[in-house]
């Protein structure tokens, strides 16, 4: 294995418009399960081709280990990619799936079989060599494709939305079983999602990409704990972070304090006056009796999810939104009491950037 390092890596589709990479610098360790995540049309699906050779970039470098590999072909850069689609040979067995890369590099036979015989153990696959695709699950495909990526034994894997087509379910199983992989093979990982539920529990390190440029690399825990931007903060989370405008001033050694329209919230932030961005996530919102709380919301929508519910208020013109234990009573229009955990405030500039 090896890692994958991006410096300054820049892709033009059209000389005038916006790129749709933006100087993205990366470094992917030898061995690490490393999760690009962003939106549709970001960038991410972009990065996987200029890695693995199938886009060539407009500038900057791409290393896998020491070597530059930016003007190489794709097959000599040593890595695998598995797609969305599985992109089987349906008239190949699921041997004669697995065995084909290898085949066509003229691999001896030999080879060939215990390389073989070795994937479908570690996957899962040694009853269904002989089938056909047309005669496998959905997810026994998505098993087949990785191992048809496994077997030829690259230096990384280069993985893009590989279970988008999956169930939840299946989509739950496969991720186990992929975390289950990585541990074994200890192989270096560029898994591509737009699902945040598959970033954070899959990757050692998240990068969030957003228009062709990084928002924030780092463990899921800080890009979900300490979100570097409001993009971000916003973007991570089902729901994603509650984000109130509102107007900041110092109130001396205790801190400051934010109005948001009729409400005022006590900040740990000093020496800061102006227009600032105060955000809050579902699960650290407290909706409480209407006379309790730091001020009033009214209910607009309440989403029982079973464990958990979402109640969905209006705070004083703003959007805000709260994860609450249980099913609770709350109909639309009800008056109720908000509670916001103060440890658990972010606070962002005017321009939206994390502050302190």
């Amino acid at each position: 294995m090896a890692s994958v390092t991006l410096r300054r890596l820049v892709k033009r589709y059209d000389p005038v418009g916006r790129p749709a990479l933006d100087g993205v610098s990366l470094a992917v360790q030898d061995g690490e399960l490393f999760v690009l995540l962003g939106p549709t049309g970001s960038g991410k699906t972009t990065v996987l081709r200029c890695i693995a050779g199938l886009e060539e970039p407009s500038g900057g470098e791409v290393l896998i280990g020491e070597r530059d590999v930016t003007r190489l072909p794709p097959g000599a850069r040593d890595v695998a990619m598995v797609f969305q689609s599985h992109a089987l040979y349906p008239h190949l067995s699921v041997r004669g799936n697995l065995a084909f890369g290898l085949e066509v590099r003229n691999t001896p036979a030999a080879d060939v079989a215990r390389r073989v015989q070795h994937t479908a153990d570690r996957l899962g696959l040694t009853a269904l060599l002989d089938r056909h695709p047309a005669q496998l699950s959905g997810g026994e495909r998505q098993r087949v494709a990785l191992g048809r990526a496994m077997v030829r034994e690259p230096q990384a894997f280069l993985l893009d939305e590989p279970l988008s087509h999956a169930d939840p379910t299946l989509r739950g199983e496969l991720r186990a079983q992929l975390l289950e992989l990585h541990r074994a093979l200890h192989a270096t990982m560029l898994y591509v999602t737009h699902d945040q539920a598959e970033a954070l529990s899959l990757g050692q390190r998240i990068a969030i990409l957003d228009a062709g440029r990084l928002r924030q690399v780092g463990p899921p825990a800080e890009v979900y704990g300490r979100p570097a931007d409001v993009f971000v903060a916003q973007f991570l989370g089902s729901p994603g972070m509650n984000v109130l405008r509102g107007t900041a001033r110092a109130t001396g050694e205790q801190g400051g304090v934010v109005d948001c329209g009729p409400w005022s919230i006590a900040v740990p932030l000093e020496r800061y006056e102006g227009q600032i961005h105060l955000g809050v996530r579902p699960e650290h919102v407290s909706v409480v009796a209407p006379d309790q709380g730091l001020g009033a919301a009214e209910v607009r929508v309440v989403e029982p999810l079973g464990a958990d519910t979402l109640v969905r208020m209006d705070a004083g013109g703003q959007a805000l939104v709260a994860r609450v234990p249980g099913i609770p009573d709350w109909r639309p229009g009800d008056r109720v009491g908000v509670r916001l955990e103060r440890r658990h405030l972010h606070l962002f500039d005017a321009a939206g950037e994390r502050l302190g």
